[in-house]
């Protein structure tokens, strides 16, 4: 057990790709955490294989190094702004944070979230600029544009005044000076954190107190609740209180807060975190980053305290509300079953309910539908991490298309969520970014021209612009664009957006799809179909080349005849088809459309699969907005 003023902890924070996970695994190297001869993976925080595969860090990890009897808490936090929940909740476990910028490219809209929200809670950054040993790399841009970024966000004399390092995560070195100093060794990182970092403001002798900062679930233990012990010790087995208090006016917290109720708990289970592995213990102490279990429900915010100290409860964490919804729903589609496990309504949520226990910037909602749920979240890709993770479970299940979450102000009038958006893009690509994002409400902000042939614009844009774009931005740029942005508040509603203007094609039968059927079809649309795959009615097999639905059928076969065709022997020629990935499904779907998620594939499909019931559908729609028209128009007309 380590005393409080022998203690440091510090989440590294930054923006996507900056590089903080490959840091820790050099830190890991020079504190000499593992064996020489021991084999270390690549990104050892990223864990989780969808990590692994889409390089980033999805949830906040904690690990622990030992260097010079100092014990060093690391959090590793998302660099994705979809992923920022788990960052505004670790940043109160820590005293100080490490801002990672990338040499090149600055300060990026994360950067700027998780340093406001950094310097809110009045902790002092030290700034490492890294990647500085690239060929393209900026110190001296970036640091400026670091500072600026400071003053602008309001901090302090003693905020401004920060540390800063300069180096390289992947090949392990930082220094001070980079013309003074041999570029080698972590040792400037290592001295830095211990003389920065101050040690935790705790104590140590106090009544037991600690506030649930994060959780985790076990399936043999339950519910595990991670946070910083703020005074005195607690032993395995010793009682304690759990007190559960809530904001009175969550959107007007100066209201204060409300202590919704107490229970007395026992600590059934310790850990405390010694390199990546949590380790038992019967002792946890004021100061350190611990993990507990024995209540039988742990919430975010709550608080843990002695039993002699029964008031003591503390403000609830700060979490923001989710941006965008979408409908997860049974299915119903004549495959179901057929790649996966066909689930029910009461399976489908059981297993949000799971994910809700650790996933505490997701919602789900019951609004009485026989088929689905609303389950909202703060971003497409926060939803497309859930959505691919449980189809990798074997789970078979439908998803609409994502829709903001709009609100309604005290004026009566409807507000939607707005994100800043940044774009690096080559000089010729600029004129077609401007054009197509202006169509979907954005507002030209600045435009930077950094003497590279690559100019940074930035954009005011809702969120709602941004669904459906991504695909069509990397197009655009030939894969050479580069945006990224940040949910920044809402915002008046900008009008409606032109969607996709592009119809769908749309299989009238069911059975493998046929190279003869195919040829036809590709002529007047893009297929997402190949011969022998398996459709059946009311998927949709292509995109046509005309804003109308055209229905199809893609598993037609050629006659056979006694007469032989002239052009017998000239091959078919097919068009390689068009496969999309989870994300780019869900952009691409209508509002009557569907994602048809399982294990072995990703279908796109009509929400209401027959032919004549659409027709129906669609011509009571047309009749019900007339009606409404007519009863909303002023009277004579």
């Amino acid at each position: 057990m380590h005393s409080a003023d022998r203690i440091r902890n510090l989440a590294i924070v930054a923006h996507i790709d900056h590089g903080k996970t490959t840091l820790i695994d050099s830190v890991f190297r020079a504190a000499r955490t593992f064996r020489e001869n021991q084999h270390m993976a690549e990104r050892l925080m990223d864990s989780n294989a969808l990590e692994r595969e889409r390089g980033i860090t999805i949830r906040a990890k904690h690990c622990t190094i030992a260097w010079n009897d100092y014990l060093v808490n690391i959090i590793d936090t998302p660099g994705h702004a979809d992923f920022s929940g788990e960052v505004e909740r670790v940043l109160s476990m820590v005293d100080s944070v490490l801002l990672l910028v990338d040499a090149n490219e600055g300060p990026m809209p994360q950067t700027r979230y998780v340093l406001m929200r950094a310097l809110r809670l009045g902790l002092r950054p030290i700034v490492i600029i890294n990647k500085v040993d690239r060929p393209n790399a900026r110190p001296d841009f970036a640091l400026n544009k670091t500072f600026d970024l400071f003053i602008e966000l309001g901090a302090t004399d003693e905020q401004a005044h920060f540390p800063v390092l300069y180096g390289s995560g992947l090949d392990g070195w930082f220094v001070h000076d980079l013309d003074k100093e041999a570029h080698e060794g972590m040792d400037a990182l290592f001295q830095t954190i211990i003389k920065e970092v101050p040690a935790p403001k705790v104590d140590e002798d106090g009544p037991f107190q600690m506030q649930v900062c994060s959780l985790a679930w076990n399936d043999y233990i339950g519910q595990i609740g991670c946070g910083r012990v703020l005074r005195g010790t607690l032993r395995k087995g010793d009682d304690f209180f759990r007190h559960i208090q809530r904001w009175k006016d969550p959107a007007n917290q100066s209201e204060g807060y409300e202590l919704i109720g107490s229970s007395k708990e026992k600590g059934v289970h310790l850990w405390v975190t010694r390199g990546l592995n949590r380790v038992d213990a019967d002792l946890i102490s004021a100061g350190d980053i611990v993990w507990l279990a024995g209540p039988e429900e742990i919430q975010i915010g709550d608080t843990f305290s002695a039993l002699e100290d029964p008031a003591s409860a503390m403000p609830p964490l700060e979490i923001e509300e989710p941006t965008v919804s979408m409908f997860f729903l049974v299915n119903t589609g004549p495959f179901s079953g057929a790649d996966g496990t066909a689930i029910t309504l009461r399976q489908l949520k059981d297993r949000l309910q799971r994910e809700l226990r650790v996933n505490v910037a997701l919602r789900m909602e019951d609004l009485g539908r026989s088929d689905g749920v609303k389950v909202s979240g703060r971003g497409e890709l926060h939803l497309a991490i859930l959505i691919e993770e449980m189809r990798r479970e074997g789970l078979e299940f439908c998803v609409s298309r994502p829709e903001v979450i709009t609100h309604i102000d005290k004026d009566g009038h409807t507000l939607e969520p707005v994100e800043q958006l940044i774009i690096d893009v080559p000089e010729e690509y600029q004129g077609i970014i401007i054009e197509k994002l202006a169509k979907r409400k954005g507002e030209l902000r600045t435009v930077e021209n950094a003497g590279t042939n690559v100019i940074r614009i930035e954009f005011e844009i809702p969120t709602r612009g941004l669904i459906g774009y991504r695909t069509e931005f990397m197009t655009d740029t030939r894969g050479l664009g580069i945006m990224a942005s940040r949910f920044v508040g809402y915002g008046p509603w900008k009008g409606d957006i032109i969607g996709r203007n592009r119809g769908s094609v749309i299989s009238l039968d069911t059975g493998p799809a046929t190279a003869y059927a195919i040829e036809g079809i590709q002529q007047r649309a893009v297929i997402f179909v190949e011969p022998t795959e398996k459709v059946y009615a009311g998927q949709i097999v292509g995109e046509n080349s005309r804003p109308d639905d055209l229905p199809c059928n893609p598993t037609r076969k050629k006659a056979l005849t006694n007469h032989r065709s002239s052009t017998k022997d000239i091959g078919v020629v097919l068009d390689v088809p068009r496969k999309m990935t989870l994300e780019q499904a869900m952009e691409w779907i209508g509002p009557d459309e569907l994602v048809e998620v399982t294990p072995k594939a990703v279908r796109l499909r009509k929400a209401i699969l027959d032919l004549e019931q659409r027709k129906r559908a669609t011509k009571s729609q047309q009749m019900s907005a007339q009606s409404q028209a007519t009863v909303s128009a002023p009277s004579g007309l």
